[in-house]
């Protein structure tokens, strides 16, 4: 990888760097349990204003529970047929389902297809959108745990390709808060999680 400045890496480097995507999750999900293990109250709020800090380790959870399930080629349906309710131990729930998840996307092809709620779509495709999804909320249990907010480079550099392309997308689909105004000389991090209507100074 190029060496930049924290904060500096061209978009345009960004547009053609060829991540390992595989790696990449396994990085996220360790990102996100090493700020689990922080946790200390599971009541405390969360960035994301609809959920504490439960109900969004919850939320990431029940995304790794899908995994394997969508993974060997089962419909939505069939999928939600087989997912069981997640145990009141969420942090043995995270690791069990995120080693399941994390074996899943290890066995299957890449140029797979996979049906997902909204369309058919590569299985890495799918893996890119979960990478993505798992590191921004590494940062929001990060916020709420009072725990370290910094996340991996090149995750932040992964998901700012995934989701800078999509930002009108983003702001229309009621999936994430509007956009937070910052300077484009602002750090990657913070342009990402501006981006998905975080603020994080």
């Amino acid at each position: 990888m190029a060496n930049f400045a924290p904060g500096e890496t061209p978009i345009a480097y960004l547009g053609v760097m060829a991540f390992d995507w595989i790696t990449l999750q396994h990085r996220a999900h360790r990102e996100f349990a090493r700020r689990l293990s922080e946790v200390r109250d599971w009541s405390a709020p969360t960035p994301n204003t609809d959920w504490n800090v439960t109900e969004l380790v919850r939320h990431v959870t029940a995304e790794q529970q899908w995994v394997p399930h969508l993974l060997e080629g089962k419909t939505i349906e069939q999928a939600q047929a087989e997912i069981e309710p997640l145990g009141d131990d969420l942090i043995a729930e995270w690791n069990r389902h995120s080693e399941a998840a994390t074996n899943a996307w290890a066995d299957t092809p890449k140029n797979a297809s996979v049906q997902l709620s909204y369309d058919t779509v590569t299985v890495e495709d799918y893996l890119k959108e979960q990478v993505s999804d798992v590191t921004i909320h590494s940062w929001d249990l990060a916020r709420a745990a009072g725990a370290d907010e910094t996340l991996d480079e090149e995750l932040v550099e992964a998901a700012w390709t995934i989701f800078e392309p999509q930002k009108e997308a983003l702001a229309a689909s009621g999936l994430f808060a509007d956009p937070v105004s910052i300077g484009d000389d602002a750090p990657l991090q913070v342009r990402l999680l501006a981006l998905t209507g975080r603020d994080p100074r």
